[in-house]
């Protein structure tokens, strides 16, 4: 995916305080020009439980939106603000918002139609390897010995008529996506720079230097520096941000050179220089004889 290929600037939707990428294209391109990973937070519908393979949105960290809106390939879009004025507003005709939910209708006939065909279907396959056994009348009532497998247990008996919910013509469709409703977002009503942490400086520092970072929180630090993609690379550098001027407890860099050498990477300090904050030092720590 090259720079031609997406339209810039493109738009960073920001929603309850945090920031989402949901075009996979633009996904793909800051991951390979920008070295921009983000995390992948989208679950299916069908299967909510899930922490391996995630898919989109892309959240960014604040630090990560920050890095393409200050080199001008990106703007803050407010997410809900948006949808607002789309969906509430005059912005969409009353024939615009009837073809939507008539699509989505359709959508729901048709994917009713496909699970009431495979349960007929099913109920074929399981008939075709079962004999039926002759019906015998004890006592007034019908005696069916022999049906002890459940494949009877919610499919209808030979012969009679499967149940329907008139209630429930199709399958209520939930929209994956609301694009097709809304404009293009405008570059003009984007938000300010992202609130970024006081860590911000070292974290530019390192992505200038070609690092790809990611949160760090499951090794008790702020990011996870990697030399390349995370989909190449072992990470090198667990990173802790701090003030120039800060005290740094002792103990502190005890446990994080240990702890950084323990799981073989370096612990990395750094922050803004005296200098400024568009100049950042960072230091790394190892613990020697482990």
């Amino acid at each position: 995916m090259t720079a031609s290929e997406i339209e810039l600037p493109f738009p960073v939707f920001w929603a309850g305080g945090r920031y989402f990428l949901f075009d996979v294209d633009v996904v793909t391109y800051v991951r390979r020009t920008y070295n921009i990973p983000g995390v992948l937070i989208g679950t299916l519908p069908q299967a909510p439980v899930q922490n391996l393979f995630q898919g989109l949105p892309l959240e960014l960290l604040p630090e990560e939106a920050r890095i393409l809106v200050e080199k001008d390939v990106a703007f803050i879009v407010d997410d809900a603000q948006r949808h607002n004025e789309a969906i509430l507003g005059d912005s969409i005709s009353a024939e615009a918002k009837d073809d939507y939910v008539s699509g989505l209708q359709r959508q729901g006939r048709e994917a009713s139609a496909e699970i009431q065909q495979a349960a007929q279907s099913r109920k074929r396959r399981a008939l075709a390897g079962k004999q039926i056994p002759e019906q015998k009348k004890s006592g007034g009532g019908i005696q069916r010995d022999e049906y002890d497998d459940d494949s009877f247990l919610f499919d209808s008996l030979p012969g009679s008529t499967p149940m329907q919910d008139s209630s429930r013509s199709h399958i209520h469709i939930t929209p994956t996506t609301s694009n097709s409703l809304l404009r293009s977002p405008n570059q003009e009503n984007s938000l300010s720079l992202p609130s970024v942490p006081r860590s911000y400086p070292l974290f530019r520092y390192l992505h200038s230097q070609g690092y790809f970072l990611s949160p760090g929180l499951r090794f008790g630090c702020q990011y996870m520096a990697y030399p390349g993609d995370p989909l190449r690379f072992h990470s090198h550098f667990l990173v802790a941000g701090k003030e120039w001027d800060e005290e740094i407890d002792l103990m502190d860099l005890v446990a994080g050179g240990r702890l950084g050498t323990g799981v073989k990477k370096g612990y990395l300090i750094g922050g803004a220089s005296g200098e400024g904050e568009a100049d950042a030092r960072a230091f790394s720590i190892e613990w020697a004889g482990m």
